[in-house]
């Protein structure tokens, strides 16, 4: 089965079929679960009538989702764990207002580290798989890629910790926000507006993060008229002294950064201790607070924005306040918003699932294909959500852009809300971006 498989083509009646199919390949490997839920719904893999560990609701069943994230040494280390924390968060909530159908959501007991590496990521997955429902997150594009045919084959749905465009165009993965290459798409625009500039230049990560922005940056740059050059890095801040080097030979107006933090905060500081003095835009996984605190700090305040798939911590949504307001006495943080807002599709499919009477992997299966929308209670744009229709129309094209600021909870604060320029606007996804557009 192809990675990229066209979203939400299999008819109802078809993926009804393939759900016998798909019940009848899992055998006897796995624990079929209690076969009959709570008030009749259907169960099979990873939900059970007994109460989850300190549950919430005692008399509840229980749904597993499993977590696979960057937890001890990929360079999203110090993001994975306040992902987790927020999602916690967000089904603690869920769980206080009485669970689904019947039952508390569990995403503690099966989160394991994946390490940001595509072969730890299939080993930890394939260690859970017996035990769970569906993925309450996977973290990374390439780990997630590793494990997606799997995915598909066994009806186990997904909520990545990422903004690939591959994930538009892949059936079991529930996506939140615009992709690495929307964003891009927005921020080249929006320099070409800003700043007239001329010239673009991406630095970035190989592969379905990076690759996907530059391709983004490379669209947005044809369209705008103006020179693009494309510099591929790795990851570690000891790996970024040829980035830098490009960024001040080449001396561009604007440089798109697809890295992790610590490798943007690098590339950035350096640059502009060398004297270049054009803007930087960074994809969404290159902020965190923490930087405020790096010797960077000065540059990143002067020359670097960020380009956000939704308004950052202090923004006002009923869903930010919510977010807040479970957030307790927890350190501010952009990638706990972010573990929190991937949450919402994962439940919406539950709930549809439950709804239906099949909790069942098949069942949340066909209830995620069906979603024509997700209430994100403000957090993204009315539409979101929309899984129903293929992968253009479940592509968001708004992004939040934001400036570093010392007074913010998270050190960024929205700068240009809901930006959305004409590149991303009038562009048909019809593949992953960096697997349509040639870079060079």
């Amino acid at each position: 089965m192809s990675s990229t498989t066209t979203r939400r083509r299999v008819a109802a009646a078809s993926l009804a079929g393939l759900a016998v199919f798909a019940a009848g390949c899992r055998g006897g490997s796995e624990d079929p679960g209690d076969g009959g839920g709570e008030g009749g719904i259907a169960t099979d893999v990873g939900v059970t009538s007994e109460a989850c560990p300190e549950a919430v609701n005692p008399d509840n069943g229980c749904i597993y989702l499993g977590t696979l994230s960057d937890l001890t040494v990929g360079p999203f280390a110090a993001a994975g764990p306040t992902i987790v924390a927020g999602q916690e968060a967000f089904w603690a909530r869920v769980n206080e207002a009485g669970g689904i159908g019947g039952y508390d959501v569990d995403v503690s007991e099966y989160v394991r580290d994946n390490q940001y590496n595509p072969q730890v990521t299939n080993q930890v997955y394939q260690e859970i798989k017996p035990d769970i429902l569906g993925l309450a997150q996977t973290l990374g594009s390439p780990p997630t890629a590793s494990i997606v045919e799997d995915l598909a084959a066994e009806d186990i749905v997904a909520a990545p910790a990422g903004w690939t465009s591959l994930y538009l165009f892949q059936d079991v993965i529930l996506e939140s926000g615009p992709t690495y290459c929307a964003e891009a798409m927005n921020g080249v625009d929006y320099a070409a507006e800003t700043y007239s500039a001329e010239s673009v230049m991406a630095v970035h990560y190989a592969g379905d993060y990076g690759g996907d922005a530059a391709a983004g940056a490379s669209v947005a740059a044809e369209a705008n008229g103006l020179e693009f050059a494309n510099v591929e890095t790795t990851a570690g801040t000891d790996n970024q002294s040829a980035a830098v080097a490009a960024i001040v030979d080449q001396a561009p107006d604007v440089v798109v950064v697809s890295t992790g933090p610590a490798d943007m905060a690098t590339i950035v500081g350096q640059s502009v201790a060398a004297g270049f003095q054009g803007r930087f835009l960074g994809s969404s996984p290159t902020w965190n607070v923490a930087l405020l605190q790096s010797p960077a700090a000065p540059a990143l305040t002067a020359a670097y924005q960020l380009l956000g798939p939704w308004g950052p911590w202090d923004t006002e949504t009923p869903g930010h306040e919510a977010m807040r307001e479970a957030a307790g006495d927890t350190t501010p943080n952009e990638f706990f918003l972010s573990g929190w807002v991937w949450s919402y599709p994962m439940k919406a499919a539950l709930e549809a699932a439950a709804e239906n009477g099949d909790l069942t992997r098949a069942g949340l299966a066909e209830a995620s294909a069906a979603l024509e929308s997700v209430d994100y209670e403000g957090i993204l744009p009315e539409g979101s959500g929309n899984y129903a229709n293929g992968g253009d129309a479940a592509a968001v094209r708004t992004t939040q852009l934001s400036d570093v600021s010392a007074d913010a909870s998270t050190g960024v604060t929205v700068a240009e809300a809901d930006l959305e320029g004409s590149t991303a606007e009038g562009y048909e996804f019809t593949g992953p971006c960096y697997e349509e557009v040639d870079l060079g």
